[in-house]
């Protein structure tokens, strides 16, 4: 992962967990969906998003975020490196086939 790219993906991270500590749990999973278009192509970054998205699911007791979630780490161990459907935001509101649009200040991190 080059350094820029590892370090917005690190500081969508960073608000996530911080959202995540004050309960605010809908900030915290919009910057984990950042995080999760970051990091999709690389096994850790892309499963440390899933792993953070089923804290939430489990603090707000949705079992289709965790069960979702749980499948989606499989996978992102699986997958990262062979294929990932590109700005998917890798919540269980989504499709995890469904390639989506990559927001435009993230799309700079991604070209280059």
């Amino acid at each position: 992962m080059k350094l820029k790219l590892k370090r917005a993906f690190q500081a969508e991270m960073q608000h996530a967990m911080r959202y995540y500590k004050i309960g605010d749990y809908t900030a915290a999973f919009y910057h984990l969906e950042r995080s999760h278009i970051l990091g999709q192509s690389y096994v850790i970054p892309h499963t440390k998003s899933h792993w953070w998205m089923l804290k939430i699911g489990l603090k707000t007791k949705s079992g289709k975020e965790v069960l979702g979630q749980l499948m989606r780490i499989l996978a992102s161990i699986l997958f990262s490196r062979l294929w990932v459907p590109i700005g998917n935001t890798g919540g269980t509101n989504v499709s995890p086939l469904k390639a989506m649009p990559i927001p435009q200040d993230l799309r700079s991190l991604l070209d280059d």
